[in-house]
């Protein structure tokens, strides 16, 4: 196989860096190991973001997330510490990554962490008649 999962993400300048702009990502196929069974546990990844300086490239994010195949994590490990990975990296205004995990034992979890600039204030909302 020519491509393998990597730890490291790669980045590229933000073409509008005078803009608030939101990115969002959707990663349907997000898989890690339950650290007690040894089972899979698999999620949709949400991720969406306002770019600073950088984003991410997706082939590089693919390979990153693949990287958690293998492990095992604790549902609430594996979303802060993806997060805390991307916005180490990115240092993003704003980040929110929300992890939703497939049942179960009848149960469903869902993850939500957010990073955010301290010094980013966002533009107020507008609403549309």
């Amino acid at each position: 196989m020519s491509t393998q999962p990597a730890l490291s993400l790669e980045t590229f300048p933000n073409p509008a860096p005078e803009r608030d702009y939101t990115i969002r990502m959707s990663m349907p196929e997000f898989s890690c190991l339950c650290p007690r069974t040894g089972q899979p546990d698999f999620a949709t990844l949400e991720l969406e973001y306002v770019a600073d300086r950088l984003c991410v490239e997706l082939k590089s994010l693919k390979l990153y997330i693949w990287s958690f195949r293998d492990r095992g994590a604790f549902h609430e490990a594996v979303t802060n510490e993806i997060l805390g990975k991307l916005a180490t990296t990115l240092a993003p205004r704003f980040m929110r990554l929300t992890a939703r995990f497939n049942v179960r034992g009848g149960i469903t979890t869902s993850i939500s962490a957010e990073h955010r600039d301290p010094r980013w204030v966002p533009a107020p909302s507008v609403a549309l008649p």
